[in-house]
């Protein structure tokens, strides 16, 4: 036979309920209140820093035509050779020059080819130059019209040549600029507390931004810009 709950044992157990759930409500009240008076400042620190590429990749491209196709691939060579002498000449050693593609265009095979053209082949040359010396490629830049004395055009305004130059350092200058953009977010956020009366608590949250690298301006693209900005949150204590 079942035994039905004496009086007691049911009284104890409607204030043990009505208990927790004053319990929850006095928490959940407690909470509201802590966090109504959770007082926080979201700043942000940049910091700059100018730095010199330290590697340079520079393309090197000229063309030239003729009717007589052997004739003019031992002209293209002789002009190959006459460029790689001129780079050395300014210091540059095997290891940094690289021959790249030869390209051949015959226009009489072209589908829709021109016959009042005056060559009938077009050869285009291809010469890189990867290295880490950024003021033996700028000397050499300035010069390279003495090749147009041997009949060598170097093509230089187009996107294909186009000089490019690279920081590849960033891992070295991280530290000191995370501790730089960091220092200035704190410079802010301690301006605020004194003007808002309060004391600058402790970090609640912290984001680094992403580094980024660009020119300085487009006259001077071997000098490089690395940037980062640091986002902190502080708490607020009255």
């Amino acid at each position: 036979m079942v035994k039905t709950p004496g009086f007691h044992t049911v009284l104890a157990a409607i204030f043990l309920s009505l208990g927790l759930i004053s319990l929850g409500f006095i928490l959940k009240s407690a909470a509201l209140n802590v966090k109504e008076m959770e007082r926080t400042v979201q700043v942000k620190g940049l910091a700059e820093q100018e730095v010199i590429a330290d590697t340079v990749i520079w393309p090197l491209q000229f063309s030239d035509a003729d009717n007589d196709l052997e004739k003019l691939v031992n002209r293209v060579e002789k002009k190959n050779a006459a460029v790689i002498a001129f780079l050395k000449l300014h210091g540059f050693d095997d290891a940094e020059i690289s021959l790249g593609s030869q390209s051949i265009v015959d226009k009489q095979a072209r589908e829709y080819g021109n016959e009042n053209q005056q060559f009938r082949y077009i050869v285009r040359s291809n010469m890189t130059v990867y290295s880490s010396a950024v003021d033996k490629v700028q000397n050499a830049l300035s010069k390279v019209s003495q090749l147009a004395k041997q009949n060598i055009a170097i093509i230089q305004d187009s996107y294909e040549t186009r000089v490019e130059y690279i920081f590849t350092g960033l891992n070295d200058v991280k530290p000191a600029m995370v501790q730089q953009a960091t220092e200035k977010a704190r410079e802010v956020a301690n301006k605020f507390a004194r003007d808002s009366n309060s004391k600058l608590g402790k970090i609640k949250t912290a984001r680094q931004g992403q580094f980024s690298i660009t020119n300085r301006d487009s006259n001077t693209p071997q000098i490089k810009n690395v940037r980062v900005v640091t986002t902190i949150e502080y708490y607020l204590n009255d």
